[in-house]
């Protein structure tokens, strides 16, 4: 990862990595999710859900795919070197299909992180301004994806924003839905879309405000969204000053660094 690709990534959010695992370890895995869907792909009648929701996977191709040399080099530039802990698989899948129907999840957010109650219950997760228990939101192509193809939309540069959102409420962070109620501040925001040919990953802040959006293309979208999770937990003030780009970031939305 050049120098040039992690500025990217601390002012705008992201960085995509074309590449990053091969078709073939793509096509594996899209054979095992295919049978987990319970559709047949040769007969488009069984395709009657908008998404269906998979869960996560150790099998050989999700876990080599994971662990990429060139995604293993890139973790240690964006999150620092011993600071993440290697995945042993992939997830979760929402795989789109062709449909008219509304899938119910395209609204704007940013993933939570921590558990603030009933670690069950995902409505109670959270986040908090060092992002506790998250290092990267992950967008793990497995099809390629166009512009038709239900790509998750970005907001360039809303990282920025939710780290200003979330500065007041300290260690405690903000629930889930309280986030999303405050990210029309990100709505300026330029809008970009993860399109890309299977192997390609997105490696986000975990900040980053995205969504879903309908599928209007021809073929069904697989993609894992998984979270790097962090060894150590992120810090805003080290001694040693030797910050991740992650932190970096977060460093500068506060007006903690240039």
């Amino acid at each position: 990862m050049s120098n040039e690709e992690v500025q990217k990534f601390i002012h705008e959010g992201f960085v995509r990595i074309d590449n990053a695992f091969s078709r073939e370890m793509a096509e594996e895995a899209r054979k095992i999710l295919w049978r987990d869907t319970g559709c047949d792909p040769n007969d488009r009648s069984t395709w009657t859900r908008p998404v269906v929701r998979l869960g996560g996977y150790s099998d050989p191709p999700f876990r080599d795919a994971a662990n990429t040399p060139v995604l293993r080099e890139a973790f240690d530039r964006l999150v620092g070197k011993g600071r993440w802990l290697p995945r042993g698989g992939l997830g979760t899948f929402p795989v789109r299909f062709p449909s008219d129907n509304d899938p119910g999840d395209t609204g704007w957010h940013v993933d939570a992180s921590f558990p603030g109650g009933d670690p069950n219950d995902f409505m109670s997760y959270r986040v908090n301004v060092e992002s506790k228990g998250r290092a990267l939101l992950m967008l793990f192509l497995f099809s390629d994806t166009s512009e038709r193809d239900a790509p998750t939309r970005i907001r360039v540069g809303s990282h920025f924003e939710v780290a200003r959102i979330l500065e007041p409420a300290g260690a405690e962070g903000l629930g889930f839905m309280e986030i999303a109620g405050q990210l029309d501040r990100t709505s300026h925001c330029p809008e970009v879309l993860a399109i890309g040919e299977a192997g390609t990953v997105y490696l986000c802040h975990p900040f980053l405000v995205h969504a879903a959006q309908p599928h209007r293309g021809s073929e069904p979208k697989f993609m894992a969204q998984p979270p790097l999770i962090p060894k150590e937990e992120m810090k805003l003030h080290r001694e040693a000053g030797d910050y991740s780009p992650v932190e970096e970031a977060i460093r500068i939305a506060i007006g903690l660094a240039s």
